[in-house]
């Protein structure tokens, strides 16, 4: 057994059983155990009970086109409009009922509706507007806000006219946004005055700015929020040439109408960039007949959404799962999703289960950090609140422990609520593997079996299968219709990324193409996957993507420092924190002032996120005879373990002098 192997067997969890309450089962979206077998037997054609949930303009006449893998096309030659399948559809049934549901953070602060009828009205009117700043049919709109509602609506708005969005958390760098838009050759940028952040106002047009002066080309127009008022929060900035307030093109266009540009299925939606291997983020491509149908079919038979629903996802839509299951999923079934701007812990740490209890959510739909964030404050915060409401939970962005989730089942859905724990990346556009929660029982700690028509398999390094109950390698063996297309503009790293581990480069059979993910996982005599977390170089910090080698260029980036090494390191409330492991230029002290400028030169390059937890000075790094640094020994004495074979190293008498530093730290 490798050694990598031996760490994954380690992190096996012990298993029991849950079955989903009767009470769910009677009104569950999706009942019918056979659907799995039904989709087997008619795989690719089962992916039609995902189209036929949006409304073509132009019927596809092909579900899979498979003639060139990996490069696969869903729902070939029909066209849709994405903006139209979340807003106008709707109007007939649902116009005056809610869509959005906003809550800001500062408690004083009127919360904001917005109907279908408002929200179609305010997307139809900025679609008018960016059309007249130039805005055209596949041009990419870089987006760069918080968790207000007018980031869904400039999303919304350029999936009216067919120009491609590309989101950037509102918590990274500006240096992150810069990188983003020029990879993108992004011309226009939606963004904000400001935001909150635990009662603070926090500039965010100042970094703004300072990302669009790292720009390689001249930005044609920029449009900026205001989001702080004139109640002595704003920063008294004064718009720039090429800058356009919100609200004075939001007037300018009122009552304006657009007509949803009709998008071929393989027409790109969306741009999101994540973290990689090579310190140079991905630009992971979405299509919109596929992803839209995933994502719908998901929401309505995963998360069971229906739209009499108030439906909860606590992610932001900064990254992929806000994308999937707070804008597109639920709008696209007519039911009113919620957004909240703070954090679940101001003013008190009950602040999320005192909105639950006041808008009635029916779905929670958030991640194992918070929830063990939520076991650490105690249980008499929920115990302050009627959650009786909730009928579902659901469990995202990494895998989350048995002990987290039966708190979870017990103190927040009163054991009547299933689990969802759902295992999926931003390149699948939705959920892979997880229960279908009125059918299957729930195992604590395994994400579940993979869903119907997704030929999720565990393999060792030679891509065979493994046995129930050993660990191996997740891949994914056929392709699905939420899947990425390529990456923007690199197809050759599509290929190297994500299918060079396991494929047949050279074949044009589909059964020779196999999706790696890169993570390690088991699967038991039941089918069920645990999934055990990243084998590849990015952290998932937080349920946050961070690539090691972006990390490190941070961290060498800084006056004093020769060589860095970033490996995860376990974390209570984060799942996997950054532990820096740095050497010094000769004449430069590894002393609390390096350490600071460290923390904040990696806070600069990418974000508050990316924090290193600890950064430890070394005169050397473990590495074996070939030069290679050996990251499993530093993640090892990262989290206390035993360190295993040091044969290969060819300074192991550097291992002892970092654990000692570890120690101390």
């Amino acid at each position: 057994m490798s050694d990598d192997d031996t760490v994954l067997e380690a992190r096996l969890p012990e298993g029991e059983t849950f079955d989903p309450p009767e009470a769910f089962i009677e009104e569950a979206n999706v009942t019918d155990p056979e659907i799995y077998e039904e989709f087997e037997e008619n795989w690719p054609a089962c992916w039609e009970t995902a189209a036929e949930l949006v409304d073509w303009d132009r019927e596809y006449d092909q579900v899979l086109d498979a003639s060139d893998p990996p490069f696969y096309e869903w729902f070939t030659d029909g066209k849709l409009n994405a903006s139209a399948n979340c807003l106008d559809r709707h109007l007939e049934d649902r116009g005056d009922e809610p869509a959005i549901e906003w809550v800001g953070e500062p408690t004083d602060e009127a919360d904001r509706t917005y109907t279908y009828e408002q929200l179609h009205r305010e997307v139809n009117e900025f679609a008018a507007a960016l059309r007249d700043l130039g805005v055209g049919e596949d041009d990419v709109v870089t987006v760069y806000m918080p968790m207000i509602p007018e980031l869904p609506i400039a999303m919304l708005a350029c999936a009216r006219i067919g120009a491609p969005h590309s989101v950037v958390f509102a918590g990274f760098s500006a240096q992150a946004l810069s990188t983003r838009m020029n990879a993108a050759d992004s011309s226009y940028l939606v963004t904000c005055d400001g935001y909150y952040r635990r009662g603070d106002p926090l500039d965010h047009l100042e970094k703004a700015n300072e990302g669009l002066d790292g720009v390689d080309y001249d930005v044609d127009a920029t449009v900026v929020v205001d989001r702080l008022g004139p109640n002595g929060d704003g920063f008294g900035h004064d718009l720039a040439d090429g800058q356009h307030d919100y609200a004075t093109l939001i007037a300018d266009h009122e009552g304006a109408t657009v007509a949803p540009v009709s998008r071929d299925a393989e027409d790109m939606l969306f741009l999101m960039y994540t973290s990689g291997t090579t310190g140079q983020p991905k630009g992971v491509k979405h299509t919109t007949g596929g992803y839209l149908s995933w994502v719908t079919w998901t929401s309505q038979a995963v998360l069971d959404v229906k739209p009499e629903d108030t439906y909860f996802c606590a992610a932001d839509i900064g990254w992929i799962t806000g994308h999937s299951y707070i804008v597109y999923g639920p709008l696209s079934l007519g039911t009113t999703t919620m957004m909240y701007e703070g954090t679940p812990d101001y003013p008190d740490n009950d602040r999320l289960w005192e909105i639950i209890e006041e808008y009635e959510a029916t779905q929670l739909y958030t991640a194992p950090t918070a929830i063990r964030a939520f076991m650490k404050w105690g249980e008499e915060y929920p115990d302050r609140h009627d959650l009786s409401s909730l009928r579902l939970l659901g469990t995202v962005g990494e895998p989350i422990n048995p002990r987290a989730w039966k708190w979870y089942y017990t103190n927040i859905g009163d054991e009547a609520c299933p689990i969802v724990d759902t295992w999926w990346q931003t390149e699948t556009g939705g959920m892979m593997v997880t229960t279908l929660p009125g059918i299957c029982e729930m195992k604590p700690g395994a994400a579940g079996p993979p869903l119907p028509g997704v030929d999720a398999q565990v393999v060792d390094a030679a891509g065979e299968e493994v046995e129930a109950g050993r660990a191996g390698y997740l891949t994914i063996q056929k392709p699905w219709p939420g899947m990425l297309r390529t990456l923007y503009r690199n197809d050759e790293r599509f290929i190297r990324e994500y299918w060079a581990e396991y494929s047949d480069l050279d074949s044009d059979d589909m059964d020779d193409w196999v999706y790696s993910p890169e993570d390690g996982a088991k699967i038991d005599e039941d089918g069920y996957i645990t999934v055990l977390g990243r084998v590849d170089d990015v952290l998932n910090v937080s349920g946050h993507r961070l690539g090691t080698m972006e990390l490190e260029s941070a961290i060498v980036g800084v006056e004093g420092v020769a060589e860095a090494a970033v490996v995860g390191g376990d974390h209570e409330l984060k799942g996997e924190a950054v532990y820096a492991y740095v050497i010094t230029e000769d004449g430069y002290e590894g002393d609390e002032t390096l350490r600071q400028r460290i923390v904040d030169g990696v806070e600069s390059a990418i974000g508050p996120i990316a924090r290193p937890e600890q950064v430890i000075f070394t005169p050397d790094l473990p590495k074996t005879r070939s030069g290679k640094i050996m990251r499993r020994l530093l993640e090892n004495i990262a989290n206390g373990e035993e360190l295993g074979n040091t044969s290969t190293l060819q300074n192991p008498g550097v291992v002892e002098d970092i654990q000692e530093k570890v120690r101390d730290a």
